[in-house]
């Protein structure tokens, strides 16, 4: 792991000229838990000075950077262009420093913004406040603010240092703009890639998830195998900077990708529910991904290999009785799924996804826990190991 980017904030006093430090550094919001998995990702994909913070990782660099990390990171929450960073005691002080500010270097006067501020272990200590002052800096600078603002203006301010950045994704960049169909508390795509990173994935497996929903650990794996690259599909905030507009939308695959001619179906996903099924069919249609995945209807207790495949991941997120269905009847479900694989899925990586220890350990697999990662505020653990 590198060291990173170091960035040294100005001493200044009130009266000191000029605008205050920039920082040089981007930003990338990791979910809780999979901060690791980012860092790899990050590292992966040729980052300068990569390092794991609190929350996520930085990256040395500025727009360019956080355009090209919105257009290929499959495990970042969001990236936040960090624009400046000064100290700051008291309101009078945060309304003098944002004003120095050079706004309109980032921002156009004809897209409106929004404030968000948060304050920790600080002399300012009240979030509204602070995001008041720094939105009337940023009207005195000619820069329109209002509450629905599709474009973030993020102030964070900790020990007194209040950092600036511009929120350049927009929407969380789990949406990946193809999925149309959601099932019912289903797994985020930045969470889906990072437990296939924690099982091994490299997209050369096959991957089985027997409970798939709207079939997003499936559409992951596939789009991972086919060298699609996750932004291709959506917009982002940085379209709407200064400069923004210039870096052209996300192409669809990685640079030197070699498509073969003929498609091989490894990825699969099974349900018990037909509007699942249909729902994740054409999901897998809008993402491009069709021609190497199958989805059917089926019991957990049917699930077999599919044939003609070498053993590869199962990977699920099962109902774990916190928003759907009673605990009590879920025992036999996990049960059935620990019968299935382990009878029939010798040699596979099996993950199970879930917040219940007593459920995982109903499969009867001697499954291991990785965690906790937190999966809109419930606390999930991944239980993998190998079926023997």
């Amino acid at each position: 792991m590198s060291s990173g980017p170091r960035t040294e904030f100005s001493g200044m006093s009130d009266d000191a000229p000029g605008p205050v430090v920039g920082t040089g550094v981007v930003f990338l919001v990791a979910q809780p838990g999979l901060e690791a998995a980012l860092l790899a990702e990050v590292a992966a994909a040729g980052f300068a000075d990569a390092r794991q913070v609190a929350g996520g990782v930085e990256v040395a660099g500025g727009l360019a950077e956080a355009v090209r990390a919105n257009h290929i990171l499959r495990r970042a929450v969001r990236v936040l262009w960090r624009v400046a960073a000064f100290r700051a005691l008291h309101l009078a002080q945060l309304d003098k420093r944002a004003r120095r500010l050079a706004w309109r270097d980032w921002l156009m006067p004809d897209v409106p913004v929004r404030v968000e501020a948060v304050c920790r272990s600080s002399k300012i200590y009240h979030d509204k406040a602070a995001a008041q002052r720094i939105a009337g800096a940023l009207t005195a600078a000619g820069i329109a603010v209002a509450p629905e603002a599709a474009v973030v203006v993020k102030a964070r301010i900790e020990d007194d240092l209040c950092t600036i950045s511009i929120d350049t994704s927009g929407e969380p960049l789990h949406r990946r703009g193809h999925k149309t169909f959601v099932g019912k508390a289903p797994l985020r795509e930045t969470m889906a890639a990072g437990f296939l990173w924690q099982m091994g994935y490299d997209g050369s497996q096959a991957v089985v998830d027997p409970m798939c929903g709207s079939g997003t650990i499936v559409l992951e794996a596939a789009e991972i195998a086919a060298g699609l690259l996750p932004g291709r599909s959506r917009d982002f905030a940085f379209q709407s900077l200064v400069g923004g507009g210039d870096e052209g939308r996300c192409p669809s695959r990685s640079p030197g990708y070699l498509e073969n001619e003929e498609a091989v179906v490894r990825f699969f996903g099974f349900d018990r529910d037909d509007g699942a099924i249909l729902g994740a069919r054409g999901n897998a249609e809008r993402a491009g991904v069709a021609g190497l995945c199958r989805f059917a209807r089926q019991a957990v207790s049917d699930l077999e290999p599919p044939a003609g495949v070498a053993p590869g991941i199962v990977l699920t997120n099962p109902p774990y009785g916190a928003r759907i269905g009673e605990r009590k009847l879920l025992f036999a479900v996990y049960g059935a799924l620990g019968a299935a694989l382990k009878a029939r899925f010798a040699g596979w990586r099996v993950g199970i996804v879930t917040s219940d220890k007593g459920l995982a350990q109903a499969t009867g697999l001697g499954l291991t826990p990785l965690g906790p990662i937190d999966h809109s505020g419930t606390k999930v653990w991944l239980w993998q190991g190998v079926i023997g």
